[in-house]
């Protein structure tokens, strides 16, 4: 049974507004280890007390997940600052360095001086939901 401590393998499929974008079914299951922090808590959650062979749906609200939408995440950069801005549309994932600190980036707006830099997670805000299969349940 799942407790805190147990190594488990599941096998996953996460889709957000019913497009899957992430699992694990073509390939190994994912490992874990109950209670240590290594996957997200409202998961974690909800996988306590299953064991081997056990198929469950979870629903992950933001809170639970990568948390909600932080407005102070945002950060106007100016368009100089970018080699590439002439090609940059919002959406766009965009990578850098502030000194020791690498970052990932998402566009979110652009305007003809600036470049408006979204640091929240990609699922920040999101509901998730993930159907699971409990493959191997170690204590």
């Amino acid at each position: 049974m799942i407790k805190k401590g147990a190594t488990v393998k599941l096998h996953y499929t996460l889709s957000v507004d019913g497009v899957i974008l992430d699992g694990s079914q073509q390939g190994d299951p994912l490992v874990y280890v109950q209670g240590s922090g290594q996957i997200i808590p409202g998961l974690e959650d909800e996988l306590e007390g299953l064991k081997s062979g056990d198929k469950k749906e979870v629903t992950v609200a933001p809170e639970k997940g990568y948390g909600p939408v932080d407005l102070q995440a945002f950060q106007k950069v100016p368009r100089a600052a970018f080699e590439n801005a002439k090609d940059l549309k919002v959406g766009d994932m965009v990578s850098g360095q502030m000194g020791e600190q690498v970052f990932n980036a998402v566009v979110s707006a652009l305007s003809l001086e600036e470049i408006t830099l979204d640091f929240n997670h990609p699922l920040a805000g999101k509901t998730l939901r993930f159907a699971v299969e409990i493959v191997e349940v170690t204590a």
